[in-house]
């Protein structure tokens, strides 16, 4: 498999371990960003993943 589709694949399931992040534990106060907004949180760990599967 290519590490571009690899980096790809990894960076789709990065982003739903955001999302889901951010829909389960959250924060309440708003005082912690990676968690306080989803799409902060699903950059974040889409990037972490995309670079975990493509072996970077």
């Amino acid at each position: 498999m290519s590490v571009i589709i690899r980096g790809v694949i990894g960076a789709v399931i990065g982003a739903a371990v955001g999302f889901a992040i951010y829909k389960f534990v959250g924060c309440r106060t708003g005082a912690c960003p990676l968690q306080a907004n989803p799409w902060i949180a699903m950059v974040v760990w889409g990037v972490m993943g995309a670079m975990i599967a493509s072996g970077k």
